[in-house]
């Protein structure tokens, strides 16, 4: 008997299951979700979200933020480059420690003491048109997945007679970093790599930031920004192109920011 009672249970169980599956209402929008990964159509259960939806919502959380607190591994990366034969230097921001980082975003501006006595020292002898930072930012995986290939295709793209420097490593970064580093070296053009704030379903977005005539006084507005470059976002061919055009008109107006707009998919379109 005891046998059988279990045998019920469990046949009433498998019952129960499938009418909890039945009570999900899926949203008309569901064919949407072919097209972007962003979090809509995801039906309801009564007044209350399907558990397989609230399970992705946590697993997505989880991601963006590991993809803040999980460290840099800036060793890897520097070999990475070294094997393609770049040559790289690795600075790092006044923050001290993740937790800092994130309480004092103006100390991830600005170069540690030791980071400019370096910059100093590796100063290249011959004049530089461009440079390439490469920092951290808040999403490390977005720089350890996307970096290497987009700096690949940018140098696929970049122009012959421009002279383009030393690749720079920066740990806990902010994006004005990259303005301090081509300053000190006087270098014209700067754009820094970086990880973006992660979103919920976009952990490892890198942006781009490009600054003409970058200083120590350089704001938001003399930068151009090239965001949401993934492969389920901006190509990395896209990104490359779109840097590699502003940098071109930069160069001609002798500026960049909200007074350069980019204009680069009209130039290719008409060719």
């Amino acid at each position: 008997m005891a046998n059988e009672n279990e045998h019920h249970g469990f046949s009433g169980a498998i019952t129960n299951s499938r009418s909890t599956a039945s009570l999900v209402e899926d949203n008309v929008w569901c064919n949407l979700k072919n097209f972007t990964a962003a979090r809509i159509a995801l039906g309801r259960v009564g007044n209350s979200l399907p558990t397989q939806e609230i399970l992705a919502f946590d697993m997505a959380h989880a991601m963006a933020r590991d993809a803040v607190h999980i460290p840099l591994n800036v060793q890897s990366l520097s070999d990475a480059m070294h094997e393609r034969q770049w040559e790289t230097l690795c600075v790092s921001s006044r923050v001290k420690d993740r937790h800092s980082y994130l309480l004092r975003p103006d100390l991830g501006r600005r170069l540690s003491d030791d980071a400019c006595t370096r910059m100093s020292e590796y100063k290249p002898q011959e004049p530089i048109d461009f440079l390439i930072v490469v920092g951290d930012g808040l999403s490390s995986s977005a720089i350890a997945n996307h970096s290497i290939a987009v700096i690949e295709l940018i140098k696929c793209h970049f122009p012959k007679d421009w002279i383009m420097g030393p690749i720079v490593c920066a740990s806990q970064a902010r994006v004005a970093i990259a303005d301090e580093i081509a300053w000190i070296w006087k270098v014209p053009m700067v754009a820094i790599l970086i990880g973006e704030r992660p979103g919920l379903t976009s952990p490892d977005s890198l942006g781009i930031y490009f600054t003409f005539n970058p200083s120590l006084e350089s704001t938001d507005a003399d930068r151009n920004c090239i965001s949401n470059i993934r492969p389920q976002g901006l190509s990395y061919e896209a990104a490359a192109k779109k840097l590699i055009w502003l940098a071109r008109q930069a160069a001609l107006l002798k500026y960049s920011g909200v007074k350069l707009k980019d204009e680069s998919d009209i130039t290719m379109l008409n060719g």
